[in-house]
């Protein structure tokens, strides 16, 4: 161990002893012995403050290392509990990071979802009136398809009434355009001539009906033909047969006779004429395909008067007149009774022009392309 130096205050006071240690002696033997008898004691007293000082340094040197290793046990045990205080706090503002993390996605997410329902709530309340104008617009272009395809004209009268009564209801002032073009709509197809579709067809159903019942040219036992209406214009009427004298009795009674025997014998030998001879010709299985495609044609000429179609019409008619003047007898009163029934639907005019529904539909895009 190395020792400390000597106390400051302490040198200057052996180097004073020393310095005033030789007297001054008159001559040289006597100094000599002056020098020699204090120096002893001199170097005693030297020693003794040496060990003094050697001791109370060596005491300063322990007490210093013993307050130093309790300093740096205290230092060690207070950098010890700073270490895992630090550790604390860093382990604590780790979990502190991560919470604040995680509440700021959660705050993200929270404010997403606002934005997202802000958003959502601005398109529901924005967006109605589109899918309202949205669904009108479907609906009548469905109607105005009906319309020019069908002439379903009380189908468009009701598409364009619903939709005025569901703009009536927004009560909005921007509708006031769509609703006065659906109002014209509605007059023009209400001032529309009307043809009585559904009395026409049911005609046709009669006739087609009736086919299979109409006696053919080829039938074995055709009909006799109707009996002529006589006018009793400008004739006398006939006396009852109680006010007839005996001679008009028997006269009467002749002419009734004779009337009954004749048709006898027109019903033994018939004379037709005949513009195609080979329907008289027609086997049973062949007049059974010709009443088919007769009902078929008719059946044609049903659908295209449902369809507006007016070419197909007509042709499917004048077919079925045809087919009626060729292979059945037309003097049987059920076949003129079905040609008649035909004449009166030839008769209705199915070329009415359709209007359409464009000025509603284009007021509709119109206020749609507006937004």
């Amino acid at each position: 161990m190395n020792e400390q130096p000597q106390h400051p205050e302490q040198i200057p006071a052996a180097s004073v002893a020393v310095q005033k240690a030789p007297p001054r002696a008159p001559n040289g033997q006597g100094l000599l012995q002056a020098l020699q008898r204090p120096l002893p004691a001199a170097v005693a007293i030297l020693a003794l403050l040496l060990a003094v000082q050697t001791w109370s340094s060596h005491s300063r040197i322990n007490n210093l290392r013993r307050d130093m290793a309790q300093s740096l046990q205290k230092g060690n045990a207070i950098n010890a509990e700073t270490a895992a205080l630090a550790r604390e706090v860093a382990d604590t503002a780790k979990e502190l990071q991560i919470k604040v993390g995680v509440l700021e996605s959660r705050q993200s997410e929270a404010q997403t979802q606002q934005l997202a329902l802000e958003q959502l709530y601005q398109d529901l309340s924005k967006n109605r009136d589109e899918w309202a104008l949205t669904e009108i617009e479907q609906v009548l272009s469905t109607a105005s398809q009906q319309l020019q395809l069908a002439g379903n004209v009380q189908g468009a009268l009701i598409a364009l009434a619903n939709a005025d009564r569901s703009l009536g209801r927004s009560d909005k002032p921007q509708f006031l355009n769509i609703r006065r073009a659906i109002g014209a709509d509605i007059e023009r197809l209400k001032a529309m001539p009307a043809v009585d579709l559904a009395g026409v067809a049911l005609r046709l159903d009669n006739v087609i009906a009736q086919v299979d019942t109409l006696p053919m040219l080829s039938d074995e036992k055709p009909l006799l033909p109707a009996a002529p209406v006589r006018s009793t214009r400008g004739k006398a009427p006939e006396p009852a047969p109680e006010n007839l004298s005996l001679g008009q009795r028997m006269t009467q009674t002749w002419r009734n006779w004779s009337q009954e025997m004749w048709d006898d014998v027109r019903q033994l030998v018939r004379v037709r004429s005949v513009e195609t001879p080979e329907a008289l010709m027609l086997s049973p299985t062949e007049s059974f395909f010709v009443r088919e495609n007769l009902k078929l044609r008719l059946l044609n000429a049903r659908l295209a008067l449902l369809s507006r179609n007016e070419a197909s019409f007509r042709d499917d008619l004048a077919s079925s007149q045809e087919i009626l003047l060729k292979y059945f007898d037309t003097r049987a009163r059920a076949t003129q009774s079905a040609q008649s029934a035909l004449r009166q639907v030839q008769a209705n005019n199915l070329t009415i022009e359709m209007p359409t529904l464009s000025e509603s539909l284009n007021a509709v895009r119109n206020y749609k392309a507006k937004q």
